[in-house]
């Protein structure tokens, strides 16, 4: 049931018919073939469409009117004026072909002048593609892909049937091909190709494929192409009004999702007819191809001296700022050696500081050390027989002596030698030579009488290493 239903939503879609019991009858007639469907509803709107056209004296499709007065639902009629004899119809694309290209048509310069002549403005209820029931947008439903591929499929089945001798239609959906037009200031052939229809084959082969015309319009269109059968074609054939085959046209981009229709042949033609045609409205509009041209030119030259401009100013602006960087960084080098430079003197200034203090509070403690034992000693005694005489020598040549009773003990001779500030070492042993004897911590208790010094010594002052 989804597929059935998915069927008669595509084909409402596609033929703009909303009776849906309509729709159901004439896809149960076809097998709920969707292709086959279309093709008959396509054939049976173009036979039956009342709509004509009469051409002015002289084939210029400028000078053409809508000869049906009636009013058709989504469709506004209005009579060209006379007037200019290039744009005759402004037409309204569908959404979904709209929506299925790469992006929407941003109008081209000067198409404001293309539409002088009459306006014949179609909305997009006309092939029920613009709003549902409701009145909202409908889903697309040609894909980038697919109207590419129906693009190529359609180029790759004329190649087959006709050869390489024809127009080198552009294999890729109608948007991108009218974007391609634009940008290649370029009128775009439309070819509408009715693969049932009984004057296609000699109109392909004999007119499209003629060598003169296909020169020509390769030269000075981009051409496109597509078959009814195929949802674009289709699409593009109820957009155009086309009625009768073989259909072409020459359009171009205008504003707001609209082209406009310059020139449209119905009908077989001869390969002179078509030239002819093709050359007219090439000549009509070549004025405003070239002026669009020149204001594109200009906007490129004026864009690229404003880049050369930026590019100058950007690269005067790098400059300025790599030389501020780099007087920044000097800047700040300089900073950082200087603070490197001034942490360097307080740390030296701190250290010097520091040993000072603390040479002085060592200087402070040896002297109050000095001081110490220098009373700790007592007074020097007199001589006499309790008393011995005690001469020291230090490693300078320096001789000290003092008299200590004979009971003071070897404690005391170092605690004289250490009240003299002589020596700058701290660590030192008394001996003596005949016979060497060493009076170290052993011997600190013992009295100067029990260590063999008493009346009188001679002592040494070793360093210690």
């Amino acid at each position: 049931m989804a597929d059935i239903a998915d069927k008669l939503a595509y084909f409402q879609a596609i033929t703009g018919l909303e009776d849906p019991d309509l729709c159901t009858e004439i896809l149960t007639a076809h097998g709920w073939d969707l292709e086959q469907a279309v093709a008959a509803f396509t054939a049976t709107t173009t036979s039956d469409d009342p709509t004509t056209t009469s051409t002015a004296p002289g084939g210029s499709s400028g000078d053409r009117v809508d000869t049906d007065t009636r009013q058709q639902p989504g469709v506004i009629t209005t009579a060209a004026p006379p007037g200019p004899n290039l744009v005759w119809k402004l037409i309204t694309l569908p959404i979904s072909i709209i929506s299925g290209s790469l992006g929407l048509v941003s109008g081209a310069v000067g198409l404001g002048m293309w539409a002088a002549g009459g306006v014949l403005s179609y909305s997009l209820s006309m092939i029920g593609l613009n709003s549902g029931r409701n009145g909202d947008v409908s889903t697309p439903l040609v894909s980038v892909s697919a109207a590419a591929a129906e693009a190529a499929r359609f180029v790759a089945d004329f190649e087959r049937d006709y050869g390489r001798a024809g127009p080198s239609f552009v294999a890729e959906g109608f948007m991108d091909a009218l974007q391609r037009s634009r940008h290649e200031f370029k009128l775009l052939f439309v070819y509408l190709h009715s693969p049932d229809h009984p004057d296609t084959p000699a109109f392909c082969g004999g007119t499209l494929c003629s060598e003169v015309l296909a020169a020509f319009v390769n030269e000075n269109f981009v051409a496109w192409g597509g078959s009814i059968r195929a949802s674009e074609g289709f699409k593009m054939s109820n957009s155009l009004k086309a009625s009768k085959f073989p259909f072409c046209a020459v359009v171009m981009a205008a504003t707001n999702q609209r082209i406009a229709l310059l020139q449209q042949v119905e009908g077989p033609k001869s390969p002179e007819e078509m030239l002819t045609v093709l050359q007219k409205v090439l000549e009509e509009s070549a004025p405003v191809l070239v002026s669009a041209r020149l204001d594109a030119e200009e906007r490129r030259t004026n864009m690229r001296l404003r880049e050369e401009q930026d590019a100058a100013y950007q690269a005067a602006l790098e400059a300025d700022q790599a030389r501020e960087r780099q007087r920044k960084e000097e800047q700040e080098r300089l900073e950082r050696e200087a603070a490197e430079a001034e942490r360097r003197r307080k740390e030296e200034e701190e250290a010097r500081e520091r040993a000072a203090r603390e040479a002085a509070e060592k200087d402070a403690a040896l002297a109050r050390l000095r001081e110490e034992k220098a009373l700790s000693l007592g007074s020097e005694p007199e001589k006499g027989p309790d008393v011995t005489q005690v001469l020291v020598r230090f490693p300078n040549g320096e001789r000290k002596g003092r008299r200590f009773h004979c009971t003071t003990t070897i404690q005391s001779l170092y605690d004289y030698v250490d009240s003299l500030g002589c020596l700058e070492m701290e660590k030192y042993t008394l001996i003596s030579n005949f016979p060497r004897v060493v009076y170290g911590q052993e011997k600190l208790s013992q009295s100067l009488e029990e260590a063999g010094l008493h009346p009188q010594a001679s002592l040494f002052v070793e360093l210690s290493s």
